[in-house]
C-alpha cells in the first residue's frame, strides 16, 4: 500500500487509528479504529455525508467508541498490524480512485472502503441507513464537480460554506442587525452589480465606518425581494479570512482553500456575490 497516494488528512486518520489501537493495547487496527479516527480528525466532510443520509453523527460516534473499547486487548504483543477487514477497506478505497477520477485517497474514500467490507463496523453503518449509492451521491454533491487531485483535497470541498458566511441565510433567520442610513450606498452597489461588465463594486473606508453593513444590507434587500429582477436569485457570501487561515499548517494549504473558494464562485455562473472584507 502506497501511503503517498493518500491525502494529508487520510494519512492523519491512519496514524490516529494506529495510536488509538496502541493506547488501548489492541494489536490489530480494525475498521472501528479507522472510523473513530475519522471522527476525531475530520469535523466537516463525514458529518456532511452522514447528514445527507439522515444519520446522526454524534450518536454513531458514541457507538463506535464502545465498539473500540470492546475489542480484544493484547499485552506484550509484537507490533501492530491491519486486520483483514481494515486492509480490505483501504484496498477498496484505493480501488475507487478511478471511479471518481481522483489521484489521492481522501477521507470519503476511506468511509466508502469501510462500508464495502463485511465486518461489524460496516454493518453498523448499514444498520443506520448508509448505502453505497447514497454515500456516492452525497460525495458528488459535496464535491460539486471537483476531484481529489492534491494532498490537501479535503480543504477544497464545500469551500464557500466552510470559509464564508451566507449573509442571505443569516438575514432570513433574522441574525443580522438592520442597516440604517446606508440606502444610497446600497442602491449604488445594486446599480454596479446590475451591469453586464465592470460589475465589481469596491467599498473604500476606514475600519468601522460600515462597509460590512452595506453587504448585510444588500443581503436584506435580496431576501425581501427589494432588488432588480436579475439580482433576486443571488446569494451573498462574506469571506471569513480567519476561517480561511485557521489550521492551515501545511505548505500550500491556505492557497488551496482560497482557490477552492474562487472556483465555487466561478462555477456558480454569477449566482454568488462574494464580499471580501479587509
Amino acid at each position: 500500500m502506497n501511503i503517498e497516494k493518500f491525502t494529508i488528512k487520510s494519512q492523519e486518520v491512519i496514524t490516529t487509528a494506529q495510536n488509538i489501537a496502541l493506547g488501548k493495547q489492541q494489536q490489530q487496527i480494525e475498521n472501528a479504529h479507522i472510523l473513530k479516527a475519522i471522527f476525531e480528525v475530520d469535523k466537516d466532510i463525514v458529518p456532511y455525508l452522514l447528514k445527507k443520509n439522515n444519520i446522526n453523527t454524534s450518536m454513531l460516534a458514541q457507538v463506535v467508541d464502545k465498539m473500540v473499547d470492546n475489542l480484544p486487548k493484547v499485552s506484550g504483543g509484537s507490533g501492530i498490524y491491519l486486520s483483514n477487514a481494515s486492509n480490505q477497506a483501504l484496498q477498496k478505497a484505493l480501488g475507487s480512485l478511478s471511479e471518481f477520477k481522483d489521484d489521492y485517497v481522501s477521507i470519503e474514500h476511506l468511509l466508502l472502503g469501510i462500508l464495502s467490507t463485511n465486518d461489524n463496523t460496516a454493518q453498523l453503518l448499514k444498520d443506520n441507513g448508509l448505502t453505497e449509492k447514497g454515500l456516492k451521491q452525497a460525495i458528488l454533491e459535496l464535491r460539486k464537480g471537483g476531484h481529489a487531485n492534491s494532498p490537501h483535497a479535503e480543504e477544497s470541498y464545500n469551500a464557500l460554506n466552510r470559509y464564508a458566511r451566507n449573509l442571505n441565510d443569516l438575514a432570513q433567520k433574522d441574525k443580522l442587525d438592520p442597516v440604517i442610513g446606508r440606502e444610497d450606498e446600497i442602491r449604488r452597489v445594486l446599480q454596479i452589480l446590475s451591469r453586464r461588465t465592470k460589475n465589481n463594486p469596491i467599498l473604500i473606508g476606514e475600519p468601522g465606518v460600515g462597509k460590512t453593513a452595506i453587504a448585510e444590507g444588500l443581503a436584506h434587500r435580496i431576501v425581501s425581494g427589494d432588488v432588480p429582477e436579475n439580482l433576486k436569485s443571488k446569494q451573498v457570501f462574506s469571506l471569513d479570512m480567519g476561517a480561511l487561515v485557521a489550521g492551515a499548517k501545511y505548505k500550500g494549504e491556505f492557497e488551496e482553500r482560497l482557490k477552492s473558494v474562487i472556483k465555487e464562485v466561478t462555477v456558480s455562473d454569477g449566482e454568488v456575490i462574494l464580499f471580501i472584507d479587509e
